[in-house]
């Protein structure tokens, strides 16, 4: 991982202008500012390993890409930066990642996603007000973070903040008519897009998606528990976690739908987390002893436009122990020492557990084959700091189960560099090493499509042009 580095040096243009202002006077034509990076390889999701390549920025952007034979137009004060025997990628996102969970952690965040070459990432639920205070108060640099506001929840809301372990995340849309001044009032304090959450009535889900459509906001979503995937897929833009989709692949997801649908309306009193935690408790592990893989392509085939962020770091967590990791000590070290210690007793806690079933875990990783073979889109995301998750390195983790999953190294980065970007209708300037891109860039030690491990040797990071980490 990259120390971090800040470069607080005044551009070269500056300084010269200001000495000639203070002698002459400065022209009004300035020249762009410009950073070759020479002798590098090229790796980009789509056409995969171009070598011996020069890539120039100029005001931010990619300007060219181009073999190290091609002769460039360079200014003077231009930057050359030799990245021989170096691999560039774009830079990654985090699909799926929580900023106020954690308190002693927020304020840390960002850096940590630029440690780890993560340049955007989309917060997926959050008090909107603090969100947006957060994202205007983080110094520079930062990523780039798009947020969702609160999760839209129903009548009973899971993240109420009744437990002092669960913090306020979520917000109640109890009914259909209530959707549209909730959405407009999100849109209208800075969200970028909506997040919909489990316990939302079919009706409610259905009038939320059409007011975000109204006002072009993208529609991040889990299942509702009222729902099966099928049906509430299509409204979405994403959805997250996997979660829900084991009861509409069972053979029998009738039978459990009306199940879950009769316990929901009964429920009149009580906590939302609570009916949440029971329902999946009662019915996951069914469900999946009774997938149906006819039934299920039926489902998958209905979800080929909304982009599935499958979260199996979290997904995988009791299961896999991320902190039985090699690099997790170091890792974790790099955290605040309030967060190390609630960890370290949360780790603790899990260790002393009696044997956990590892059904759920390993379906989600057998489910990204077959959304694959079912052209469905796949978005990497963490839910970190859920889960024990680092900010940043927890990406690199997801990277890893995607490919143990069935992907490539290729198509995983394509998860996390063009399938972010096309949730939000940016495919035409994010996400590739291609002329007129942004230039969020990420400089590897190693070849990340050998082995996608290698997306953790972060040597150098970019972002809007502007060296980060160096």
């Amino acid at each position: 991982m990259a120390n971090r580095y800040f470069s607080r040096r005044s551009s070269p243009v500056i300084c010269i202008c200001a000495l000639l202002v203070a002698l002459n006077g400065c022209s009004s034509a300035v020249e762009s500012q410009q950073t070759l990076i020479e002798n590098v390889s090229v790796v980009d999701p789509v056409s995969g390993l171009t070598q011996n390549q020069q890539v120039l920025i100029e005001d931010g952007k990619i300007a060219a890409v181009a073999d190290t034979s091609q002769a460039l137009t360079l200014n003077a004060n231009a930057e050359r930066f030799d990245a021989q025997n170096r691999y560039l990628i774009p830079g990654l996102w985090d699909m799926h990642v929580h900023f106020v969970y954690d308190p002693t952690l927020t304020n840390e965040m960002a850096d940590l996603f630029l440690d780890y070459g993560v340049t955007s990432v989309r917060d997926t639920g959050g008090d909107i007000e603090q969100l947006v205070k957060l994202r205007d108060a983080l110094p520079s640099p930062k990523p780039n973070i798009y947020i969702s506001g609160p999760l839209l929840d129903g009548k009973f809301v899971v993240y109420d903040g009744s437990d002092p372990d669960r913090p306020p995340l979520g917000t109640g849309v109890p009914e259909p008519g209530a959707a549209d001044a909730a959405v407009a009032a999100l849109k209208e304090a800075g969200a970028d897009f909506i997040k919909i959450y489990e316990l939302v009535q079919p009706e409610t889900y259905a009038a939320l998606a059409a007011a975000a459509r109204q006002r072009d906001m993208p529609i991040a979503s889990h299942v509702p528990l009222m729902m099966t995937a099928d049906s509430a897929g299509p409204m979405a833009d994403s959805m997250e976690h996997l979660r829900n989709i084991e009861l509409a692949c069972a053979s029998n997801w009738q039978e459990l739908l009306a199940q879950r649908q009769q316990r929901i309306r009964n429920f009149t009193e009580g906590l939302g987390y609570a009916l949440r935690a029971g329902l999946h408790s009662d019915q996951r592990i069914p469900a999946i002893n009774n997938y149906d893989e006819t039934r299920c392509n039926q489902v998958l085939d209905t979800l080929s436009s909304t982009i599935q962020v499958p979260t199996l770091r979290l997904n995988t967590v009791t299961h896999l122990k991320p902190f039985q990791r090699e690099d997790w000590p170091a890792a974790l070290a790099a955290l605040p020492q309030a967060t190390q210690f609630a960890w370290r007793a949360r780790i603790d806690r899990l260790q002393q557990l009696m044997a956990i079933d590892p059904t759920f875990s390993k379906w989600s990783v057998f489910l990204i084959e077959r959304l694959l073979a079912r052209g469905v889109p796949i978005g990497a995301g963490t839910d970190t700091p859920i889960g024990l998750g680092i900010p940043g390195y927890s990406l690199h983790t997801e990277l890893e189960f995607l490919v143990q999953g069935g992907m490539t190294p290729q198509q995983a980065l394509y998860a996390a560099t063009i399938t972010p970007a096309e949730f939000f209708n940016m495919a035409d300037t994010r996400g590739r090493l291609t002329k007129g891109m942004q230039a969020d860039l990420v400089l590897l030690k190693d070849n990340p499509l050998t082995d996608i491990r290698h997306s953790r040797s972060v040597e150098a990071v970019m972002l809007a042009g502007e060296w980060v980490r160096k």
